[in-house]
């Protein structure tokens, strides 16, 4: 059996289609917009890239985990015991399953994502 390999070229020029408002923005009235790249495992792992603009949202890692490598922009992350880290462009961050914080985008944002269901 043949295994496909996919590759991916020019993520930070990539159409993600329309901006819509973002379900959990808390100030800034954010808007997002991702496409997905690839899934694995029967849905249970989706790799895809994302993008945001300024503003505050929450974030729940209940059911998931997330891997994040940012393509452009900048965050700061506030973790659930108060943590804050600053990311931008090359950085990247693991969110593991049960992981609660904020985000807040302080430029526009673009990442690529790895997403596995708990």
């Amino acid at each position: 059996m043949m295994t496909d390999l996919a590759s991916f070229h020019a993520l930070a020029a990539l159409d993600l289609g329309p901006m819509v408002p973002k379900p959990t923005s808390v100030e800034g009235g954010q808007t997002e917009a991702s496409v997905t790249l690839a899934t694995h495992d029967g849905g249970r792992v989706e790799i895809g890239v994302w993008e945001c603009t300024p503003g505050r949202f929450t974030a729940d890692r209940s059911r998931s985990a997330e891997f994040c490598h940012f393509i452009f922009g900048q965050v700061e992350m506030t973790h659930a015991d108060g943590r804050k880290v600053l990311l931008g462009p090359g950085d990247a961050i693991n969110l593991p399953l049960g992981w609660k914080g904020e985000w807040r985008v302080i430029e526009r944002v673009r990442k690529l994502y790895v997403i596995t269901m708990g």
